[in-house]
């Protein structure tokens, strides 16, 4: 699906909720994700409740993605972002990884992350990654599944 698909696909989707939409855009710098942009004037129905509705339109949209693409490809990591609320969340967790990332090193100790989303969790395993004294695993089940951060020691 190119980006104008996705627009309109968007668009019509979040109209569909009587929330008029100021401005789309997409952003495809990384290869494997394409980055929706989406301002409205009224985003309370989609920012409520730590961001339920936003969760709830990312996962919906994906679905459309796949069930259009079928077998014939593989479908691109799609992200849609309501008012800047996604990029917020992104930054406020890379925050927290970096934190906990120092509190390891300072301490050379492993240390655990609040339990928090999937998503959530491959954003700290992706912004630590390049740590060659650190290495990160994800423990737990369900809601209570959590990013362990291990010190390992000067490579």
């Amino acid at each position: 699906m190119n980006k104008e698909e996705l627009s309109i696909l968007i668009k019509e989707f979040i109209e569909k909720t009587q929330h008029p939409i100021k401005e789309i855009s997409t952003d495809d710098k990384d290869l494997n994700t394409v980055w929706c942009s989406v301002e409205i004037n009224d985003p309370y129905l989609f920012l409520d409740r730590n961001g339920e509705g936003v969760f709830a339109v990312n996962h919906i949209i994906r679905k459309i993605i796949e069930k259009k693409a079928g077998d014939k490809e593989e479908t691109q990591g799609v992200i849609i972002d309501i008012n800047g609320f996604q990029k917020k969340r992104i930054d406020s967790v890379r925050s927290v990884a970096h934190m906990m990332a120092e509190r390891a090193r300072y301490f050379k100790s492993n240390i655990e992350v609040d339990p928090m989303p999937a998503f959530e969790r491959r954003i700290i395993h992706e912004f630590l990654s390049d740590a060659q004294d650190l290495k990160t695993e994800s423990e737990g089940e369900g809601k209570s599944r959590r990013v362990i951060i291990k010190y390992i020691g000067d490579l």
